[in-house]
């Protein structure tokens, strides 16, 4: 049995001045595959652990003048270990246990209004789901564009469940189809969501009718002009 051990660290800090009390909140997790670290401010992520690139992310925007973490990957790192030695110990723990489960809600969009021949993003988005692993794939049209994708690190619930976002960048292109299978094991098999490039032409019916009948009225007041003057002519 695969298990997942985490950990965390809930903080309160008061800033006298102001009197304002922040919640901080560390998560550790580890696997017997995966790591991850992550530190909240407030119900947001602030920062994360990429222990691929080996640095910590700074992931708030630049108008919430987001503090510094100094020493923040390194603090990561060194907890890594911890975790896997306990988790060692939980697995015998825990072996007969069953490990709850929650599938996936997933759900498939673009992020900007669709223009065809404008560079778009598709997300696919899989929520609330538990353990925190999913594998997910891309196809463009029944070929596989996986390695043209990418995953988000997890977010985290307040019911221990979990996000995730895999984005695909692509160039709309009418009739052109697009699918995100997501795969969990929670599901009984695998969902797939499908997207395709499929864009509204304007109507063309008021103009048409504005047209036709600007034309007719145009018509008359011609026909009319005409036996108006033929017939002072007569006269």
């Amino acid at each position: 049995m695969k298990l997942l051990l985490i950990f965390f660290t809930l903080m309160c800090v008061t800033d006298t001045e102001a009197g304002a009390k922040h919640h901080d909140l560390d998560l550790v997790a580890c696997s017997d595959t995966d790591e991850e670290f992550m530190r909240g401010i407030d119900g947001e992520e602030a920062f994360y652990a990429d222990f691929k690139q080996k640095k910590l992310e700074n992931v708030m925007p630049p108008f919430s003048d987001p503090s510094d973490f100094p020493g923040g990957y390194e603090f990561a790192e060194g907890n890594m270990p911890i975790c896997k030695h306990n988790l060692d110990a939980w697995k015998k723990d825990f072996k007969d246990m069953p490990v709850p489960q929650d599938a996936p809600q997933n759900s498939i969009y673009p992020k900007q209004k669709m223009q065809l021949g404008a560079q778009n993003t598709l997300i696919c988005h899989f929520m609330r789901f538990f353990p925190p692993h999913v594998t997910v794939h891309w196809t463009k049209n029944g070929e596989d564009v996986t390695d043209k994708s990418t995953l988000s690190q997890f977010y985290l619930n307040e019911d221990n469940t979990y996000n995730q976002f895999s984005h695909l960048s692509f160039t709309p292109q009418e009739g052109d189809i697009y699918t995100c299978t997501v795969e969990h094991k929670a599901l009984d098999s695998p969902d797939t969501r499908t997207w395709e490039v499929n864009v509204e032409l304007p109507s063309v019916g008021p103009s048409v009718f504005c047209g036709v009948g600007l034309f007719v009225g145009l018509l008359g007041v011609d026909t009319g002009t005409f036996f108006l003057v033929k017939g002072n002519r007569y006269n």
